[in-house]
């Protein structure tokens, strides 16, 4: 194929398809995305990469779509679909099918399910299987990748884990929970995709893919309890429906159950790869369970630093408390206020806070926090700051570190206090017309039922110190 041949992408507002439209866009490719909101994704992409507004189910929209296309990745599904999904996903694969044989389509990439069909698939797995096969009779010819569950954060599978995990000490768990599969890092799945562009075979193919580790889902679990510190136990019980199972997850994850039910039913089939293809075609050697997880935690401190909450929970325009917003398993309570100040003005008490300025609000109560810490074996409050008006990073702030400093725009303090998990205070500056915007973002990464507790039972407290110490900061920052 071509070096740099035009790829259209579906799915690209999705979990996978975000990811590699983010993969192939550093890659310097040339990238189309189909998408039904082309509004959902400006700003968000590259000045090269193309949005045009159309959908699968809408064939006449896909002409257009498929002009001058080599490469076409199908990463639709219509799981969430109220009605039947299964009709959805073959309307969808015939129209794109079709439409990709009319402009000349190279070859198209299909991301479906792992699974044997001669045990009675579920009638999601049927379905994606189902889908790879009219795409391949379409005549263009497709590669099929099919997958077991992916571990990343904010994967649907990760996040399900995570949370039956994080929430439950104790769990009576289902059948399912023994059964075997052979997970993939996100990671390891994106080499996969993008690789199949330049993939040298000839007609369609079918690939399984699969992490190293074959493992039961108890065992995931398991092993993401071990490295968050937590101890579980499961109790097998010999029947639960999948209906009940279903109800059980919607409980206790972020699931919904008309999503839950389908996965649940798909739960019950062993997923692993049952040849070497993938391994003969490409030179990729996936991660094992432990380093898959491992990578996914990393990648979410990553996530959580890097994304700027200005973006993530202002976008709606409104300006001031934003509490309660939670992403992967941290709770982030964010807040603005306005300041009739420069930004090197503003950043001032920030870059003071501690120490012998204190905290600009209720400072006998971090004093209070501060002794009960030492209570515990903790820091407490007597550590001090280096300096009264200088911070660089890994400088001790009373319990906090600092992690990260921009000066005059961000800083990032980590708490070194006894906590039932981890937590950070986050400060940011940015000019707004003749003044400036100041955020202040609280993140916590509850550590069990424990954690959320505590942070859900000092939230009162959290409220008012939070407030009030940004109130203070500009009140501290105007009087600069």
């Amino acid at each position: 194929m071509p070096a740099n041949g035009l790829i259209l992408l579906t799915g690209a507002t999705g979990y996978v398809g975000g990811r590699l439209l983010h993969r192939l866009e550093e890659r310097g490719r040339r990238v189309r995305c189909l998408v039904r909101r082309p509004e959902r994704l400006r700003g968000r992409v590259r000045a090269t990469t193309e949005l045009i507004a159309g959908d699968v189910l809408d064939p006449s929209s896909l002409g257009p779509a498929m002009n001058g296309v080599e490469t076409a990745y199908y990463l639709v599904h219509s799981m969430g679909s109220a009605g039947s999904f299964e009709e959805e996903d073959r309307r969808g694969a015939h129209a794109f099918g079709q439409a990709a044989r009319e402009a000349g389509v190279r070859r198209i990439i299909y991301l479906g399910g792992l699974g044997r069909s001669e045990t009675g698939l579920s009638v999601h797995l049927r379905s994606r299987q189902e889908v790879g096969e009219i795409l391949r009779d379409s005549g263009v010819p497709r590669i099929e990748f099919r997958a077991s569950i992916v571990i990343g954060s904010g994967s649907l599978s990760f996040e399900m884990i995570r949370a039956l995990v994080e929430r439950l000490p104790v769990m009576v768990t289902p059948r399912w929970v023994a059964v075997p599969a052979q997970p993939i890092a996100i990671t390891d799945l994106l080499d996969y995709l993008e690789s199949a562009i330049d993939l040298t075979v000839e007609g369609s193919r079918v690939i399984p893919i699969g992490g190293a580790d074959r493992v039961s889902y108890g065992q995931i679990m398991q092993e993401y309890a071990r490295q968050r510190g937590l101890r579980r136990t499961m109790i097998p019980v010999p029947v639960l429906t999948p209906h009940l199972s279903s109800l059980w997850l919607g409980l206790v994850t972020p699931l919904y159950a008309r999503i839950g039910r389908k996965l649940v039913d798909s739960l019950r089939h062993p997923t692993v790869v049952d040849d070497d293809t993938a391994r003969r075609l490409f030179p990729i050697r996936p991660l094992g369970v432990r380093e898959a997880i491992t990578t996914a935690l990393r990648h979410e401190d990553r996530e959580v630093a890097e994304t700027r909450w200005s973006g993530a929970l202002s976008s709606s325009g409104l300006r001031g408390h934003r509490g309660g917003v939670r992403f992967g398993s941290r709770i982030v309570d964010s807040r603005t206020i306005r300041v009739a100040a420069s930004c090197p003005r503003a950043f001032a008490p920030i870059r003071r806070i501690g120490g012998e300025s204190g905290y600009y609000y209720g400072d006998w109560l971090w004093g209070v926090r501060g002794f009960l810490d030492l209570l515990v074996g903790g820091v407490g409050v007597r550590r001090g700051r280096p300096h009264p008006d200088r911070l660089n990073v890994g400088d001790p702030v009373d319990w906090w570190r600092v992690e990260m400093i921009d000066p005059d725009r961000q800083m990032r303090l980590v708490a070194e206090m006894k906590v039932p998990g981890r937590a950070w205070l986050e400060f940011e500056v940015e000019p707004d017309g003749a003044g400036s915007l100041v955020r202040q973002t609280a993140i916590f990464d509850p550590l069990g039922l424990f954690g959320l507790a505590y942070w859900y039972g000092l939230y009162p407290i959290h409220q008012l110190i939070f407030a009030g110490m940004l109130r203070g900061i500009a009140r501290a920052a105007e009087r600069e």
